[in-house]
């Protein structure tokens, strides 16, 4: 079980494994599967043979693998059949423009030959723009003729990297409940006997503290939990508050200083630490908040124990659901609506005894959570393609398809 430093500095150096986002590290190898099958170790000839195929034919996967391998069916039907070639970038091109430039528009969208941007063209745009991970208002400007330069083929592979990421998520009938984190869309979804019952909204990992591939049981909840500040906390915001307005800063939030993060650490008396050598970075103090409205953990945190300090945890804050920018966390988890996932593991939300007092409540079978990463989603109007905030894919298709080439 990590240390209580562990559980609070979130990812740092994240194995390899992770870092060419494809694989996923099962920190508890028992809900891994036939986890040989899953992580193949590919290289750029093994990798071809696999992804894109349809191994749901052969072996029970699971079905996120087959409704991608579909949508990729339905995508290089549809966009990877069109002429594929570059086009010039220039003023932005809308309904009622002509030229030379909408010419070559309409042919590398497969529209009939002609000069002028009408509402055909204004159709397919907009339809390109819905499935390519675009506002799709029609209007062809520098982000469109990017895509476009990309090449269909660029997008396929894109889908069967995400095809691989499907592959490492449990098969049917591997798991009676089970949890998927995608934080390619920051959201949740609980599974039952293989079908999804409830999903909601979480905050994940920013860019630069990412929320890593991984695989993990839920095992106890921490009710009331204590919030271990970020270290840069301390020197940028507690050592200041500190030296502006005195100790008492400390005591009205409820935060308590320890000597380390070692187990069993004593407790400092705040007005004997030397504020200012906190505020320059001179010294490492271990500083947590008491339960209660302030606390950045909320009401509950869903504990899943692992090297690399990830878990699931509960807000005060829930504007932050609302945004449309939800990567913002230190690596770990924020759930949209904790009580509602805890009455799914629980059968209710767990009591503490006392309210101002972190207490365990173990469960009584754990259930596994798979962290993964999507940037591809499959509708039953065929795939749309997400942003990549962590810039994975950029990686693993330099790693698995060589470099990036655009249209000439």
């Amino acid at each position: 079980m990590p240390t209580s430093a562990q559980q609070l500095l979130e990812p740092i150096a994240l194995p390899p494994a992770v870092e060419q986002g494809v694989d996923m590290v099962y920190v508890d190898r028992e809900i891994g599967g036939n986890i040989r099958w899953r992580n193949t170790k590919l290289d750029n000839v093994t990798f071809a043979r696999y992804a894109g195929a349809p191994l749901d034919l052969l072996q029970a996967i699971n079905p996120l693998y087959t409704e991608l391998r579909r949508g990729l069916v339905g995508y290089q039907k549809e966009w990877s059949s069109l002429p594929q070639f570059r086009l010039d970038f220039g003023p932005a091109l809308a309904l009622g423009a002509a030229g030379e430039r909408v010419t070559l528009l309409r042919e590398r969208l497969g529209l009939p030959a002609g000069s002028r941007f009408d509402e055909a063209l204004h159709k397919r745009v907009s339809a390109y723009q819905h499935v390519h991970g675009m506002k799709a208002d029609g209007l062809v400007g520098e982000d469109m003729i990017t895509s476009l330069n990309r090449g269909a083929l660029h997008y396929a592979q894109v889908l069967m990297i995400n095809m691989e990421r499907a592959r490492r998520l449990p098969a049917p009938g591997e798991l009676k409940r089970h949890i998927i984190v995608d934080a390619g869309s920051a959201r949740l979804s609980m599974y039952e006997d293989g079908a999804l019952v409830d999903s909601m909204r979480a905050v994940v990992g920013s860019s630069k503290t990412q929320t890593p591939m991984m695989a993990a049981f839920i095992r106890y909840a921490s009710v009331n939990p204590y919030w271990n500040l970020p270290p840069e906390f301390n020197v940028k915001m507690v050592a200041p508050r500190v030296l502006e307005q005195g100790v008492g800063y400390l005591s009205e939030r409820k935060y308590e200083v320890f000597a380390d993060f070692t187990d069993g650490a004593p407790m400092l008396d705040p007005a004997m630490v030397d504020w200012q050598a906190v505020r320059d970075g001179k010294l490492s103090l271990r500083i947590r908040r008491g339960p209660g409205p302030g606390n950045s953990m909320g009401d509950i945190k869903f504990m899943m124990p692992n090297d690399l300090g990830i878990y699931l945890h509960d807000t005060h804050d829930k504007t932050v659901f609302a945004k449309g920018n939800r990567w913002v966390s230190n690596g770990c988890v924020r759930v949209e609506d904790a009580q509602r996932l805890a009455t799914w593991l629980f059968g209710g939300m767990p009591k503490a005894i006392d309210p101002d007092v972190e207490e365990r409540v173990d469960m009584a079978a754990p259930v596994a959570v798979f962290l993964t990463y999507l940037t591809a989603e499959a509708t039953k109007d065929g795939v749309v393609f997400r942003d990549d905030p962590y810039q994975r894919d950029t990686t693993v298709l330099a790693r698995y398809f060589g470099a990036e080439r655009l249209l000439r």
